[in-house]
């Protein structure tokens, strides 16, 4: 690990708790890992997770993934400052969208675009919202900019050896609310929405999304489409969302559903931010010795 590392260690404290098992992982459960920063450190929550995402995952030599959102440019602009500062080398950033692409670059970091075939060796990003225990995140509730792609962001985060999501922690819950988006081929589109409407009766409502004014079911005269010629489904959860997992299940069985928002990741770790500190949660089983099984 980086010399950098070091800078941050003394504000931080250790201790291993448990996160309790959710119903389709009993044993072992996950392990949680939580550390706490001292009020004094200065540093807005979401920078240190930010802070302490790059020094404690990253490494020389390794292939980065970086994320799109406010968390995320923390990061990437962290990092860039510990490659100029010589802190780390030879780093190579692979962007999940236009705006983590730009950051980027203006942050020094030298980029490369995804391919099937890319290896990355870890990634970062913010999500939307988080399930506890199975660390199951929905991104791509954000507006999508020229060029973005939920595709794009997915490939990246699931081709990352390891994947870290950093959040507040008003996004890490086990009630989970809000929206999915999904993404749907643009002809017949109307008859999709109908079908996922059918699926979810009365616990959401299905919104194309528009890429100008209010949202409206039919998106208004001026849909989002994406670089791939998309449109975006927002499926709006009226009743709480009990399984994401089955969400995402029910959505890939649609036809015309192209992808969703929904990233199911193992190993998975969740930074959250909040005015108490840092807590650091895996969802990778520990063995009945209390060692992580990778």
């Amino acid at each position: 690990m980086a010399a950098s590392t070091a800078s941050l260690a003394p504000p931080f404290r250790f201790s291993i708790s448990f996160a309790s098992c959710n119903g389709r992982a009993r044993a072992p459960p996950p392990r949680a890992v939580r550390c706490s920063a001292q009020s004094d450190s200065g540093a807005p929550p979401l920078l240190l997770a930010a802070k302490y995402t790059v020094d404690r995952y990253i490494e020389s030599g390794m292939v980065v993934g970086l994320g799109s959102g406010n968390a995320s440019s923390m990061a990437i602009n962290y990092l860039g400052q510990q490659l100029r500062a010589g802190a780390l080398e030879d780093i190579v950033g692979v962007p999940t969208s236009v705006t983590s692409a730009s950051e980027g670059a203006k942050s020094g970091i030298p980029l490369d675009n995804y391919r099937g075939y890319s290896q990355i060796d870890f990634a970062f990003d913010d999500a939307d919202i988080i399930e506890e225990d199975t660390l199951i995140a929905v991104v791509g509730r954000r507006k999508l900019e020229g060029g973005e792609s939920i595709i794009q962001e997915k490939f990246v985060l699931n081709a990352a050896k390891r994947l870290v999501f950093i959040i507040t922690e008003n996004k890490y819950k086990g009630a989970l609310d809000g929206s999915v988006p999904v993404l749907v081929q643009s002809l017949n589109w109307m008859e999709t929405a109908e079908e996922i409407d059918d699926l979810f009766l009365g616990d959401a409502e299905v919104w194309r999304r528009p890429s100008i004014g209010h949202a409206d079911p039919l998106g208004g005269d001026f849909p989002v489409v994406t670089k791939d010629g998309h449109n975006v489904l927002d499926v709006i959860f009226t009743s709480p969302i009990a399984n994401l997992a089955q969400v995402a299940d029910s959505l890939d069985r649609v036809d015309g559903v192209v992808d969703h928002g929904v990233v199911s990741k193992f190993p998975c770790t969740a930074v959250v931010a909040s005015p108490s500190g840092v807590s650091v949660i895996d969802n990778v089983p520990i063995n009945v010795a209390g060692d992580s099984e990778i």
